[in-house]
């Protein structure tokens, strides 16, 4: 598509994870939300979406949220769409000025050299994020073209057009970077329901990315088995109690202790890396929790006491305006972080 034909119509968020999908239709200059919907999906099916051509499950599903499940309105059928980042890969790195001349080639040079599966089953993108006289800094994701073909079919079979696709935490960096100064060296730890994403936000911009299969579903199998409990009381004590001080405390951090830990580890990873190997003269100045899973009272201070690092839940909905529209209940809107990224994206910024 060319910027000459362009149009500067709205764009509506879609996000589509490992466990669901989401809509959301945002002014990106006011804030103000003029619908959203979602909707949980078997991850089995959402996988076989994903992956398989003959597949018409997302088609399906999209159809049935659009026709009966979103609150408000959406004001385009225009979709910036999201895309699970543990099926993407991302990776920011340093060339002297001078490649610059020849930058598809080193971008080629570097996926052949860190991403495991071959360059031709993958869509492949990259933009100069900063330079200077010497040298020049280049952000690179890539995803399988089965993965990106087989969403913009059904996509399109719903009704939609794809206008922007992108890794889901890039999405949560833009929310961040206008709500939580993402300028600043920011962790960003993106829990979701059956996994969690790690990146690092630089000066609006995802530097680094990595992420483990354990998620808030993961913390909630924890806690039934550990206490012996069904999986709905078990919810209502992590969600109530968490890490808290209380008279279960112990029990509970016993229970949330391996998969927390699990988190950390692979943290202090991405964390290290970004220090040693992207960026030494930035020092990481703050930790955001983001995410379903990020409702388990006490997980800021767990971070912050063990990674010494300031750490705390972002609360990005306070600039979200919902209008006149009924707001998602307080447990659930931090669901909905990622898809309001990928609506706030102005029309035009899908040129930049």
């Amino acid at each position: 598509m060319s910027k000459f034909f362009y149009n500067d119509k709205p764009i509506v968020g879609l996000d589509i994870s490992s466990t669901g999908i989401k809509l959301m239709s945002v002014d990106p200059k006011k804030w103000l939300v003029h619908g959203y919907g979602s909707v949980d999906l078997d991850p089995t099916r959402m996988r076989e979406g994903l992956e398989n051509e003959n597949s018409t499950f997302l088609a399906d599903s999209l159809k049935e949220l659009m026709s009966s499940n979103i609150v408000g309105s959406l004001l385009s059928n225009r979709v910036a769409i999201a895309l699970p980042t543990s099926r993407t890969y991302t990776r920011t790195f340093t060339l002297p000025s001078s490649a610059e001349k020849s930058l598809d080639e080193a971008v080629m040079l570097e996926v052949e050299q860190y991403i495991p599966i071959p360059v031709s089953t993958l869509y492949i993108d990259y933009q100069v994020i900063e330079r200077d006289r010497k040298t020049i800094v280049v952000l690179m994701s890539a995803v399988s073209r089965t993965i990106v073909d087989n969403v913009t079919r059904n996509v399109k079979a719903a009704g939609l057009l794809p206008v922007l696709i992108e890794p889901s935490i890039n999405s949560v960096g833009r929310v961040l970077t206008a709500t939580e100064d993402g300028t600043l060296p920011t962790v960003v730890v993106d829990i979701g329901p059956a996994g969690t994403d790690i990146a690092i936000l630089d000066r609006g911009s995802i530097r680094v990315t990595s992420g483990v299969t354990i998620g808030g579903n993961s913390f909630t199998l924890d806690i039934a088995k550990k206490l012996n409990i069904a999986l709905e009381n078990a919810h209502q004590l992590k969600v109530l109690n968490g890490l808290n001080a209380g008279p279960r405390q112990q029990k509970l951090r016993e229970a949330l202790s391996p998969s927390l830990e699990r988190i950390l580890t692979e943290t202090k990873k991405v964390m290290r890396y970004y220090t040693e190997r992207v960026n030494p003269d930035r020092k990481l100045e703050q930790l955001l929790i983001v995410g379903g899973g990020s409702n388990v009272p006490g997980i800021g201070e767990y971070f912050t006491e063990n990674l010494i690092i300031a750490a705390r839940v972002a609360s990005p909905w306070q600039q979200l305006d919902f209008g006149k529209i009924e707001e998602p209940p307080k447990q659930v809107r931090p669901r909905y972080i990622t898809v309001a990224g990928a609506a706030s994206i102005t029309p035009g910024g899908i040129w930049k």
